[in-house]
């Protein structure tokens, strides 16, 4: 029998501002209110009584904190080691359903699992993977709170990133996964801000009519420039599944894999060429890489971002890596 732990991300309060988002729901930027609701929703109940069906103990926990979700992800501790490291329970009998109104609130979750679990490299264990600063994150079971689509049949949309990796949407269908289906391991992408990311990340804004608006910047992947900083970018891509990959209707990736071990990065840059009857236009000219690494070094003050969802401002050189099959998510 397996203790389940259905957790909803709540409204913030008043010192929870580090779990994830500006939008007043933890984790995210555009949740309403009612993805933000104090009791648990209709996905969240039909889903613990499917769980309650088969077999499993079940607590529901609506977390308004950090400190909330930690309280959580502690119950995934494995047994004290001998170098007092947290670490995840490989063999444990307590799982989690994380239920989510954007990619921001399960960005916000793995977040925390990174910082409970992520050694300091002062005391990094022999039993940790070379290419890998986190151990084998506990598998997560995500629930989208999405009323259009949660329990209705439909196919996902590519909107979110459970539709992205085919998770399932129905909550009777996540309790099937999370009690008896299939673990499906993926790639990480952490950053040296601190945070991770899931799906992707989009560097440079728009303007009032939603053009993309130009800025320059390095953006080095691996050994590869993509960009020293001299030209503008309309677009700069970091995907470690699929999204974000379309920059004002301009394709930069045509297909990202999850759990392939690098990142992929594409910048659009606008050239100006002459057709054949001399006249002049500008086309965009996408360039790619893939790679462990990618810099993006800002020539501007600040570039807008977004990553995962959640909206930030770029003001100095950002690093991201990848970490092969660091997470995981529960299959039917």
């Amino acid at each position: 029998m397996y203790d389940v732990v259905l957790l909803t991300l709540g409204p913030e309060r008043e010192g929870a501002a580090g779990c994830g988002g500006s939008g007043g729901c933890c984790g995210g930027t555009a949740a309403t209110a009612d993805s933000c609701a104090e009791s648990p929703r209709v996905p969240v109940l039909t889903c613990a009584d499917a769980l309650t069906a088969g077999g499993a103990r079940v607590e529901t926990v609506t977390a308004r904190s950090d400190a909330e979700i930690d309280a959580v992800l502690a119950r995934l501790d494995g047994p004290p080691r001998p170098d007092g490291l947290a670490w995840p329970d490989v063999d444990g009998k307590t799982r989690l359903v994380v239920a989510t109104a954007s990619d921001g609130q399960l960005r916000a979750v793995l977040r925390r699992l990174v910082r409970r679990y992520a050694p300091p490299p002062s005391r990094r264990p022999d039993d940790l993977a070379g290419n890998r600063t986190v151990p084998d994150l506990p598998a997560i079971g995500v629930l989208p709170l999405d009323p259009a689509l949660a329990g209705a049949g439909e196919r996902p949309t590519p909107g979110d990133l459970a539709g992205r990796l085919g998770l399932p949407r129905d909550p009777a269908e996540v309790a099937r996964a999370v009690l008896d289906g299939r673990v499906r391991r993926l790639d990480l992408l952490r950053n040296d801000g601190g945070s991770v990311t899931l799906d992707g990340a989009v560097v440079g804004g728009a303007d009032e009519a939603g053009q993309p608006r130009p800025w320059r910047g390095r953006v080095e992947v691996d050994d590869h420039v993509l960009s020293a900083g001299e030209e503008p970018l309309i677009g700069c891509v970091v995907a470690n599944a699929a999204g974000y990959a379309v920059v004002d209707g301009v394709p930069l990736l045509a297909s990202v894999d999850p759990a392939d071990g690098v990142l992929d990065v594409a910048v659009a840059v606008p050239v100006l060429a002459r057709s054949g009857w001399g006249r002049k236009r500008v086309r965009i000219e996408v360039r790619r890489a893939r790679g462990r690494a990618v810099a993006v070094t800002p020539r501007e003050d600040r570039v807008d971002y977004l990553d995962d969802g959640v909206r930030g401002e770029l003001t100095r050189k950002r690093s991201w890596w990848i970490e092969p099959g660091a997470w995981a998510v529960y299959l039917v």
